[in-house]
């Protein structure tokens, strides 16, 4: 039977691939340590868990609107008040499957074929299948490691032409766990403006933030920008619930009411079960996720000094999220292997260390590595690879 067209556009993806990989070895009796998935090694705090246990209990196992619990929406009002000190209404928030459910719905509204998406690399790796999926034209500007993988107002400038609908921002971004700086916002922002340009700010991230460093919101900037900016957002990462598949969008009332139609004709709604304990997540106590924080923290500063000690291996130290991208390129050259995708490959298949390899998120030089592990098994793997890179450089 033939597929369909846009199937033969869709890159699988790397983080899955190398995932896999690694769990096959590992039932194979191999000793693996896997460093590609990008979850929290935490379990969902007790007081969640309970409130899902509650709703079942008491029957709330229907159906609910598509766009979500109205107690979910005004829940996320109050949150995005307390932390953005940003206003919405409940029809400005839909409530979806996974933040990645949000992002997918969101361009299938706002695309045309031909339209074209800024997106800056190093890039999440589901972003130009989307837009790609939608019949769109993803469009990469590079954020170069010298300005901490970030694109500038000038670089934005540049690649808008008449058919550029949006720019994605993620901050802070996977892979690289960078931040931008209010400042930086506030150029894109203006260019934005100047070119009625969409602005998909993924924030998913915006609670696992390090140093002195802080999570800033475009669309809390000006009124103006609010009104061009769709954020992105869920508590997959932020209270360890990533197969409750939680995720929602906020923004412009008209694109809500259109992706609100179409998760109504794919999804019916959300997990109900879910729902609840996505209420508990926002209205309950707020201690486990600065407890995730600060370990994430702790790995990061012992990681980071232990990596950056490898020859071969250079790596700007991220503020936020829970990954690792260091420049391998050189690591790849004093070993003798093509290019890094080889690198990682051998690294997994002698060492049994999983990496995801930076082609994935369109810097090929790099890879990723979660710390989103134990420091013993994050320890382990640096040793692993410094023993890899001994043993191929004598």
């Amino acid at each position: 039977m033939k597929l369909a067209n846009r199937v033969s556009l869709l890159t699988p993806s790397t983080t899955l691939e190398i995932t896999a990989k690694a769990k096959a070895l590992k039932d194979a009796g191999y000793d693996v340590i896997g460093l590609g998935a990008g979850e929290p090694d935490f379990n969902t705090p007790q007081h969640i868990i309970d409130a899902a246990v509650k709703a079942m209990n008491e029957g709330h196992t229907k159906y609910t609107p598509s766009g979500g619990l109205l107690a979910l929406k005004e829940a996320i009002i109050e949150k995005f008040k307390t932390d953005q000190q940003l206003n919405y209404e409940a029809n400005e928030i839909i409530v979806c499957v996974g933040a990645k459910h949000a992002l997918y719905t969101l361009f299938q509204v706002i695309i045309n074929p031909g339209d074209e998406v800024i997106i800056p690399t190093p890039y999440w790796v589901s972003y130009p299948e989307f837009v790609k999926l939608a019949e769109g034209v993803p469009v990469f500007v590079e954020g170069k490691e010298a300005n901490n993988f970030k694109i500038t107002a000038e670089q934005l400038k540049e690649a808008i032409t008449p058919k550029t609908k949006a720019v994605v921002i993620n901050s802070p971004s996977n892979p690289t766990g960078m931040i931008y700086t209010e400042e930086e916002l506030r150029a894109l922002g203006e260019v934005c403006l100047e070119h009625d340009i969409l602005i998909v700010s993924d924030e998913i991230y915006e609670k696992l933030i390090y140093g002195n460093n802080k999570h800033v919101s475009i669309a809390q900037l000006s009124q103006d920008l609010k009104k061009q900016t769709i954020i992105i957002n869920g508590v997959s990462k932020s209270h360890s619930m990533t197969g409750w598949r939680i995720g929602y969008a906020a923004g412009d009332s008209a694109i809500i009411k259109a992706m609100t139609n179409l998760a109504s004709h794919s999804t019916s709604n959300p997990t109900s079960i879910a729902q609840y304990a996505a209420i508990a997540a926002y209205k309950g106590p707020q201690e486990p996720v600065e407890t995730m924080r600060k370990a994430f923290e702790e790995r990061l500063n012992k990681i980071y000094e232990q990596l950056i000690e490898i020859p071969g291996f250079t790596c700007v130290k991220p503020q936020g999220a829970f990954y690792l991208f260091p420049n391998a390129k050189k690591a790849a050259e004093m070993t003798g292997y093509e290019n890094v995708d080889e690198w990682v490959k051998a690294l997994l298949d002698e060492e049994k260390v999983a990496l995801v390899p930076g082609s994935g998120f369109g810097a090929p030089e790099n890879v990723r590595l979660s710390y989103a592990t134990s420091l013993d098994l994050l320890e382990s793997a640096v040793e692993r690879i410094k023993r890899f890179m001994e043993k191929k450089t004598k």
